[in-house]
């Protein structure tokens, strides 16, 4: 007689089986960051004669650069799952099927996301952002970038059904973002005039807080409707 699946057993073996597959097409993995180091780049040329008004937009240059990079891997989130069938299995396990999601989730944001913010102090050096303002920067990207895989994850559910959904995605996403947008790059913008930032940082890990709880629920919900 098999034993029933616990929580960590459950997600010992998604984590595994979505690295393996990961490793399989590593060159896709890599595509957020890049996309993202593109973007600021980009920046940096435009700019380039204008180094003030470069570390003035900094800030929101990084954070546009790590909204834009959790798009372009947001369809991938469920559609694998959805397609070869995995996600009925999900529904079928005796392992709530919030926790799954949020596992999910959490792996789609170490390897989408967490390369980014591993890069982001020699981004925010090639930006000219101040060092002062470096931990900052960090810290909400660290409460944020989660909180938007988490929202997006919600998003990403909801469209399992549609077929050609990034538009859509993208537009049911971006106002969920803006949000964390706003108090992201706020934060840094506070800072730099000498003002205290924790406001916006705490704004941040109150919503993290909120979404770890709520968004597995809400995205689980959406996927038993697209299924059923």
């Amino acid at each position: 007689m098999s034993a029933t699946p616990t929580l960590p057993g459950s997600a010992a073996a998604l984590i595994a089986r979505d690295l393996r597959l990961l490793w399989r097409r590593r060159g896709d993995a890599l595509q957020p960051a890049l996309f993202a180091l593109l973007v600021v780049v980009l920046f940096a040329l435009a700019l380039g004669n204008e180094p003030a008004t470069l570390r003035a937009v900094a800030p929101g240059v990084l954070w546009v650069a790590a909204v834009l990079a959790g798009l372009l891997a947001l369809d991938t989130l469920f559609r694998g799952d959805a397609e070869d069938g995995s996600l009925e299995q999900w529904m079928l396990s005796p392992v709530p099927l919030a926790w799954l999601v949020l596992v999910r989730t959490a792996v789609h944001w170490a390897t989408t996301t967490l390369p980014l913010l591993v890069a982001t102090p020699l981004l925010a050096e090639l930006l000219g952002l101040p060092r002062a303002q470096l931990p900052v920067l960090l810290a909400g990207l660290a409460l944020g970038t989660p909180l938007l895989s988490l929202l997006g994850a919600v998003v990403a559910a909801l469209t399992i059904g549609m077929r050609r959904s990034g538009i859509l995605l993208a537009l049911l996403a971006l106002p969920l973002y803006v949000p964390v947008l706003v108090f992201g790059a706020g934060s840094v913008a506070i800072a730099a005039q000498g003002h205290d930032p924790s406001g916006g940082l705490l704004l941040l890990a109150a919503g993290l807080a909120a979404a770890l709880v709520l968004a597995p629920v809400a995205a689980a919900t959406a996927i038993r409707i697209a299924l059923n």
